[in-house]
């Protein structure tokens, strides 16, 4: 079934696989018009599931944490920039977590001469937005090479944490966010263990405790979360089931499950449903189904989102270049501001993979796929986590869309036209 989306005639946007098939729509109709055509059909629905699902967060030895309205959680990083308070749309955020620190000789430390200055201007942002909370992110892709001999003993834990104390307090953030890439496994060439999995446990039983008696001392609320890899295989190397119990949200990576320099075919790189005809039979959807059978309570999960889009070359024009082999581009990691403000009025034309609820590109001329997140496609996932009854929604990166369209829509979906996220807690 074909599912065409005019300017000239409103469609109703399928938000299931099992509802319909694998189709496409071009760009030469559905352009931007046509976006926020779809948009505000799905806008009153969405407001309307907003106040029906409370979502709680708490862990096993804190204090009682109230119930938290739909969270959009960005990570914002600044790449060695000085950031401006004028950047930050911080009305529409709950929670920034900054990118990154590092660890050195055991302990969590600056990343970049000018993140004192930003956690400033970041903190600076609940004048703006009182219910706020700016954490730190450590780790990262590049940067999780120390986590496993950080977290091996009793000791060297303590070492860690006694240095995220202080980190916390110096710069008046509200919480740490761990970005290990990946216990028990390689990553980008990092050190690991077998015994990073039990040990990963402990790093947040002792962070927790910690947390549980400095935020009674500094009167706040102080947050412990995780970047999740989306694959079974982090699964596998965790035990989510007892990290939950420490954690206030779980931030799932829905992301990459294609990304050029590692498949030799195209893809969806962030479906929020498995399409029949992916070979690897990824999904979002697939991916919190097996974090929830691990044990994370589904009001844990923050389902994660792309600013950004990946780029393969050389692809066959079958199918729009859809599961096609192709090859990386170099330097053609596009993200959103780019591809809407280059691509599409270039030679690109937009089709919707229906089954997977998400768009994708392609250009016959350069024989070139593009896979993306755009506003339709946030819209379904926002009403996913509604309808799923999770946490919210977190995106990589802040940075990546400078029109904003992708964090209105988000807002949007959870708050209503005209409100903020900040009002809303």
């Amino acid at each position: 079934m074909l599912v065409r989306i005019s300017a000239d005639a409103e469609a109703v946007v399928p938000e299931s696989s099992k509802e319909i098939s694998r189709s496409r729509v071009s760009s030469a109709e559905a352009g931007a018009a046509t976006h926020w055509r779809a948009q505000r059909i799905a806008w009153p629905l969405l407001v309307a599931l907003a106040a029906s699902m409370p979502l709680a967060a708490s862990h096993a030895r804190s204090v009682t944490r109230k119930a938290l309205p739909p969270q959009i959680i960005a990570y914002i990083f600044p790449r060695n920039a000085v950031l401006q308070p004028s950047e930050i749309a911080a009305g529409k955020l709950t929670r920034i977590n900054y990118a990154f620190a590092n660890i050195q000789d055991g302990r969590i430390v600056i990343g970049s001469p000018v993140d004192e200055a930003n956690f400033t201007t970041l903190v600076g942002l609940k004048q703006q937005n009182p219910s706020l909370q700016v954490l730190v992110s450590v780790g990262g892709w590049l940067w999780s090479g120390n986590f496993s001999d950080a977290a091996l003993t009793k000791q060297s834990r303590r070492r860690f944490i006694d240095s995220v104390a202080a980190f916390v307090d110096r710069y008046k953030l509200d919480g740490l966010d761990i970005d290990w890439e990946y216990p028990g496994m390689t990553g980008a060439g990092n050190r690991f263990r077998p015994e990073d999995k039990r040990n990963y446990t402990l790093l947040l039983k002792e962070l927790r405790g910690r947390f549980d008696r400095e935020q009674r001392a500094v009167g706040r609320p102080l947050l412990l979360s995780v970047a999740a890899g989306s694959s079974s295989d982090f699964i596998a190397h965790t035990e989510m089931g007892r990290m939950q119990r420490y954690l206030d949200t779980v931030n799932l990576m829905a992301y990459d499950y294609y990304e050029p320099g590692s498949d030799k075919i195209s893809g969806n790189h962030a479906p929020l449903y498995t399409d029949p005809a992916d070979p690897k039979r990824a999904s979002a959807d697939q991916s919190v189904q097996e974090f929830a059978a691990a044990g994370v309570p589904p009001r844990k999960i923050v389902l994660g989102v792309p600013f950004y889009g990946h780029v393969w070359g050389d692809v066959a024009p079958t199918d729009h270049g859809l599961f096609q082999p192709g090859a990386p581009v170099p330097n053609a990691f596009a993200n959103y501001g780019n591809i809407v403000s280059n691509m599409l009025s270039n030679g690109f034309t937009r089709y919707w993979d229906a089954a997977a609820s998400v768009p994708y590109l392609y250009s016959a001329q350069k024989r070139e796929f593009v896979s993306y997140e755009d506003t339709m496609s946030l819209a379904l996932k926002c009403a996913y986590v509604r309808r799923k009854g999770l946490a919210g929604v977190m995106f990589w990166e802040y940075t990546g869309d400078p029109t904003g369209a992708l964090l209105s829509t988000i807002n949007t979906a959870f708050y209503g036209n005209g409100a903020g996220a900040g009002g809303g807690r």
